[in-house]
């Protein structure tokens, strides 16, 4: 991929798709790395982008971004040099996206645009938009974001199976790319939709301020931070028998997330069961000065996940100078190598093992080396550009039956 045909080209009309977006946080690490790539797009100057999305903030109608105007005017970018795009704010009418005003302005959003960046796979706006595109001839960058990935847990697979089917119909080859954020996604991907091109870019992370000062394992306790959506796939009750078998006064856990009432409602009664109820604490969902407060306070962040197209918790954490234990559920093995955390199983029994080996480290040291790494390979001005030219390179060769762009 030349990186430089981006930047030759005049800028692109480009149309972000999306079943939800912030500030609808409940839904997730996409919300923050959907937002992330938009604002590093706008303010790069080299596209023209709306983005095209729902009202849906939580799982319940009642839930919906709170909005002044509509389309929401994103500003990005500082005084001296200001940008933004337009956030188009649907009404969902039922389920997790679906909306009928979606529709009706689709069509037309994806007639002004030179590509369509959609994102998700079994959401309501998925099939029209490709099915607008290919009536259109519109070249589209599908972000799956993971839904294509699999673990034993996964539910409806024929109906999903039925349902990637008809997206692969849907699908012009000679205009699609598939964007994972992982050779692991990619390959993944493309065993559920074949044949299809595949562009790896990995989300960028948000780098905040270095904090003038934290306190490490205060008074001799480790503080472990899981943060994110509570599902099954996340491995959580794996993460709560870790810390029942650990036995360890040491060691306690602060979960933070949201995620559906009966599964929280189990979490819940795994630890009062199980006499956690003084080492494990729900914070609840986190957002803004509160997420910034619990990396602040955590020694280590723990994602035992069993699937994950990227795991934008881990960056974010490495960010904020916390080490990381991931599973191998996570395309982050590089962490041993930078020597930032651990990259083991997600058995009770390996992340117990992997905690007690944490507390023979450094851990202050880890996060220093985690943090350097996310300055170096993660600014989202880098992962903006390496879009801007598969937008640019796609446009150019939409009428094409070859492809350059970093095909599998």
């Amino acid at each position: 991929m030349d990186v430089s045909l981006a930047q030759q080209l005049p800028a692109r009309n480009v149309l972000h798709i999306v079943p939800t977006y912030f500030p609808a946080t409940y839904w997730g690490g996409p919300i923050y790395s959907s937002l992330g790539l938009c604002g590093a797009l706008a303010a790069s100057n080299k596209v023209q982008l709306k983005v095209l999305t729902t009202d849906s903030a939580g799982p319940h109608l009642s839930d919906r971004v709170r909005l002044v105007s509509n389309p929401a005017r994103m500003q990005v970018g500082t005084e001296a040099g200001l940008s933004g795009y337009d956030v188009y704010y649907c009404r969902r009418v039922f389920g997790h996206s679906f909306s009928i005003s979606m529709l009706a302005q689709m069509w037309g959003m994806v007639k002004w645009a030179d590509v369509v960046h959609l994102t998700a796979v079994y959401s309501p706006p998925t099939i029209p938009a490709l099915m607008m595109c290919l009536i259109l001839g519109r070249p589209v960058v599908w972000s799956p974001r993971g839904a294509l990935q699999r673990w034993q847990g996964t539910t409806r697979p024929v109906a999903k199976k039925i349902w990637e089917r008809i997206c692969s119909i849907l699908i012009d080859r000679r205009r699609l790319i598939l964007h994972a954020t992982s050779e692991s996604e990619a390959t993944e991907s493309l065993a559920r939709i074949p044949g299809l091109v595949t562009l790896v870019v990995p989300n960028g992370v948000e780098i905040p301020p270095q904090p003038t000062q934290r306190s490490w394992r205060p008074e001799g306790r480790v503080r472990l931070l899981y943060i994110g959506r509570l599902h099954p796939k996340k491995g959580i009750e794996n993460l709560l028998e870790a810390i029942k078998l650990a036995v360890d006064p040491r060691i306690s856990l602060v979960i933070c997330g949201s995620g559906d009432t009966d599964y929280l409602a189990s979490l819940r009664d795994f630890v009062d069961r199980s006499d956690l109820a003084g080492i494990v604490e729900f914070r609840g969902h986190v957002n803004g000065a509160e997420k910034m407060r619990a990396f602040g306070e955590a020694d280590i962040c723990i994602v035992p996940s069993f699937t994950e197209n990227f795991g934008m918790v881990v960056a974010e954490s490495l960010a904020h100078g916390v080490p990381v234990i991931a599973s191998h559920g996570t395309p982050w093995d590089a962490i041993v190598r930078k020597g930032c955390g651990l990259w083991v199983g997600n058995s009770p029994q390996s992340l117990r093992q992997a905690v007690f080996d944490m507390l023979a480290e450094d851990l202050a040291e880890m996060g220093k080396r985690g943090r350097a790494w996310m300055l170096e390979d993660y600014g989202w001005d880098a992962m903006a550009d390496r879009m801007c030219a598969a937008y640019a390179e796609l446009t150019a060769r939409s009428k094409n039956d070859k492809y350059s762009i970093g095909s599998h």
